[in-house]
């Protein structure tokens, strides 16, 4: 039973000292592997730290570039402004130019003119004594205009004195004509064209055309002998309703359609 218990404690002793091996190997890989992944975290924070070196060193690049794009674009864009300005002072120029070659030719045209005056003035005028010769001119032309405004005022007078003849030859004319309306007037004859006997009116075909008006007295007659008076109570242009004076109507006698009408007072001539 001892010698089981002996060998028992050895196995236990042997398996004690197995497993102490085999951790002591585990720690130690472990140690390894720990020292392994530094040194590699290491590196890759070198490599990283590089990196970033770099990429600030081509940021910076990048941002250079940029900026020496950005002045060589606005070099250009001033240049292209210039240009366009050169242009536009250049077309100025031209058209100032043109203009100038216009009113060197117009001057030229005006000497010429003028040259060609003096010629028709006479041999003696000449441009140095051109101005006593447009003093003299000046003269000449007041002298002319006094003469002129003298024969204005004299055509003036004599319109005047023709536009008052024709005021009065108007006036004339207008009496005239007024003096053979009223003549016409009084020869004037309308016609009844119905007649109510139950009411006491009369419906005669003229009206205030011919002359009628509401304070007119108008005689009715019949084969040329007078039948009665009426009085206008209503007067349209074509058309009069006047009622019958009883008192003016002979007794038996009846207004009829056809009967004659005129004015009991004729207009004075």
């Amino acid at each position: 039973m001892k010698v089981i218990l002996n060998i028992v404690l050895l196995v236990l002793a042997a398996g004690a000292v197995f497993f102490s091996l085999m951790h002591s190997k585990k720690i130690s890989e472990i140690s390894e592997a720990r020292v392994e992944f530094t040194r590699q975290n290491t590196e890759v924070s070198a490599n990283a730290r590089a990196t970033e070196t770099d990429l600030k060193a081509a940021q910076a690049e990048l941002k250079k570039f940029q900026d020496e794009r950005e002045l060589a674009v606005q070099s250009v864009s001033a240049q292209k402004a210039s240009e366009a300005a050169l242009k536009r002072e250049i077309a100025e120029l031209d058209q100032t130019l043109l203009v100038q070659k216009e009113e060197f030719s117009a001057l030229e045209k005006t000497l010429n003119e003028v040259t060609g005056i003096l010629s028709g003035l006479g041999g003696d005028v000449t441009m140095d004594n051109l101005g006593d010769k447009i003093v003299e001119i000046d003269k000449d032309v007041k002298s002319r205009q006094a003469k002129l405004d003298d024969l204005n005022t004299l055509i003036e007078g004599a319109q005047k004195q023709i536009e008052t003849s024709k005021a009065e030859s108007k006036r004339l004319s207008e009496r005239v004509v007024e003096r053979n309306v009223r003549i016409s007037r009084n020869a004037f004859e309308a016609v009844v064209t119905a007649v109510n006997q139950e009411w006491g009116f009369v419906v005669i075909g003229a009206g205030s055309n011919s002359g009628f008006a509401p304070q007119s007295s108008l005689l009715v007659k019949r084969d040329g002998r007078l039948i009665g008076r009426v009085t206008p109570t209503s007067v349209e242009k074509t058309q009069t309703i006047a009622d019958i004076d009883p008192d003016s109507v002979a007794t038996g006698v009846r207004f009829q359609p056809g009967d004659r009408v005129i004015l009991a007072n004729p207009a004075s001539n």
